[in-house]
C-alpha cells in the first residue's frame, strides 16, 4: 500500500498491511461479495425475493425434496438443512467463526430461539425475555437519580384505558427528554418485532408523536416499560402443524365474481423456483378501527398472519392487510415453498366487509369502504384471499386496534402466545 498525503512525512512510502483494516467505506461490500462467492461455490443462490436468503435444492434421506437455506444478517449466519452442521463447516473453511463455534442457535438479533416440545411435538420458539429484561434494567438505571420521571409501581395493561394520545395537551418535552423518548420508542419497536405482540398497539400509537412528544406521552411510554417489568415473559411457538379450523362449510362465490372481474388471476412470478417440500396454508386475523383517531378521524388496521399455526407477521398499520398477504405469498413462492391450493383465509368480525367481498349483489353503501372495495373483490375472484366472519370475542387482531381490559387481553393473547 502506498501512503497518501494523510500520512504526513510518510507520504509516498510503501506500507505492508499485516492485519485487516476496519472502517473502510468499501469494507461491507467487499465482505458481502466474498460471502456471496463462497455460498455460490457451495451451490447456493440468492433469492430474488430477499437477496440475503440463499437456497440450494436438496433431498432428505427418505427421498423428500426440499431446499436448504442460509440466512445472512451482516455477519450473522443461520443455516437450515438436514445437515446444517456440514454446510456450516464448509463455510468455515473461508470464514472464521467466533470462538470456532458451530451449534444450534440460542439467540438471534436480540431474540432467544430454542427448539422445544409443545403438545408432544418438536418445534422452534422465539422469546424476547432477555431483550426485555435488559431494556427495563437500562431504563431503571437511567431514571435512578431522575427527579421527574419514574416507572409506575403497578401496570396491569401497557396504557391507561382512558388515555387518548392525540388529545394529550401536556407540555412538550425538552430537547434531552425528547431524544430519550425517541430512543425508548426504538427499543420498544424492536421488542414488538421479536415477539412482544402484547404492546404492539400502544407502541404504534405513541410512535406517531416522535416529532413533538408531550409529558403525557412520556408517562405512558414509561408505563409500557413498567408493564414489561411486571410481565417479562412471552414466547411465540412456530407451530408447523395444520390448524384445526375447517373452512369447508364456507361458501365461496368467486366464480360469480368472474362476470365483473374477468381479468382477475393471481400473478405468479415467472422466475419462481420449483416448489419443494411440504405445502403450507395461510390464515389472517384482521380488524380495523374506523376513525379511531379522535383528532384526524383516521383509521388503522391490525392483523396477524399465520402459516399453518405459526405466527409470521403482526402489525398495526395504515397499510392494507391484503397487501401484506400478497407480498408474503410472493416471497414464499420465490423461496420454493409450495402453497396450499386454497386462498389465504381472512377472518374479520365486520359482517359488512364479509358481504362486500363475498356477495356479488352486495352494494357499496359506506364511503370509507370505496378505497378498497374493488381491490378486495378482485383478490377474492383471483383466489388470493377468501373472507370469512369470526366472532369479535375471539378475533386476536382486536388487541391491535383497541385498548382492552386486562381480562380481555389475556383471553386473546393466551390463545396464541405462551
Amino acid at each position: 500500500m502506498i501512503a497518501g498525503h494523510e500520512f504526513g512525512d510518510e507520504e509516498g512510502k510503501t506500507f505492508i498491511v499485516r492485519r485487516a483494516l476496519y472502517g473502510l467505506k468499501s469494507a461491507a461490500l467487499a465482505f458481502r461479495s466474498h460471502l456471496a462467492e463462497t455460498l455460490e461455490n457451495l451451490g447456493f443462490y440468492s433469492s430474488y425475493a430477499d437477496p440475503d436468503v440463499w437456497m440450494r435444492a436438496a433431498i432428505k434421506p427418505d427421498g423428500e425434496e426440499y431446499y436448504e437455506y442460509i440466512l445472512c444478517y451482516v455477519d450473522d449466519i443461520l443455516c437450515m438443512s438436514e445437515n446444517a452442521k456440514d454446510v456450516m463447516e464448509q463455510i468455515s473453511y473461508k470464514f472464521k467463526f467466533k470462538k470456532d463455534k458451530i451449534e444450534q442457535p440460542e439467540s438471534y438479533l436480540g431474540a432467544g430461539v430454542k427448539r422445544k416440545v409443545l403438545d408432544g411435538q418438536h418445534m422452534w420458539n422465539m422469546s424476547s425475555y432477555d431483550y426485555v429484561t435488559a431494556a427495563v434494567k437500562n431504563v431503571k438505571a437511567t431514571l435512578k437519580d431522575n427527579q421527574r420521571w419514574n416507572l409506575p409501581k403497578k401496570a396491569v395493561t401497557p396504557m391507561n384505558s382512558d388515555y387518548t394520545p392525540e388529545l394529550d395537551g401536556s407540555s412538550e418535552l425538552n430537547a434531552h427528554d425528547h431524544t430519550y423518548f425517541q430512543e425508548l420508542i426504538g427499543v420498544l419497536r424492536w421488542a414488538t418485532e421479536i415477539g412482544r405482540v402484547d404492546i404492539l398497539l400502544e407502541v404504534s400509537l405513541l410512535s406517531q408523536y416522535q416529532a413533538g412528544p408531550g409529558e403525557g406521552h412520556m408517562e405512558q411510554l414509561l408505563r409500557i416499560f413498567a408493564y414489561l417489568d411486571q410481565h417479562p415473559k412471552m414466547t411465540l411457538y412456530f407451530d408447523w402443524r395444520i390448524p384445526n379450523a375447517d373452512f369447508s362449510g364456507v361458501k365461496s362465490l368467486y366464480k360469480e365474481f368472474r362476470t365483473l372481474y374477468r381479468d382477475a388471476e393471481e400473478q405468479l412470478p415467472s422466475n419462481m423456483p420449483k416448489p419443494r417440500g411440504r405445502r403450507v396454508g395461510s390464515l389472517a386475523y384482521v380488524d380495523a378501527s374506523h376513525a379511531a383517531n379522535k383528532k384526524t378521524r383516521r383509521s388503522h388496521t391490525g392483523y396477524a398472519i399465520f402459516l399453518n399455526r405459526a405466527p409470521i407477521i403482526w402489525r398495526m398499520a395504515l397499510k392494507s392487510c391484503i397487501e401484506a398477504i400478497t407480498h408474503l405469498r410472493y416471497k414464499l413462492r420465490m423461496f420454493g415453498i409450495p402453497l396450499d391450493e386454497e386462498p389465504t383465509q381472512v377472518l374479520v368480525d365486520n359482517e359488512a366487509v364479509v358481504k362486500n367481498s363475498s356477495l356479488v349483489e352486495s352494494t357499496l353503501n359506506k364511503k370509507h369502504n370505496s378505497i378498497a372495495y374493488h381491490y378486495a373483490r378482485w383478490n377474492v375472484t383471483a383466489q388470493v384471499i377468501a373472507v370469512s366472519w369470526i366472532d369479535g370475542a375471539i378475533n386476536i387482531a382486536d388487541a391491535f386496534t383497541k385498548r382492552l381490559t386486562q381480562m380481555r387481553r389475556e383471553n386473546l393473547f393466551d390463545s396464541w402466545v405462551y
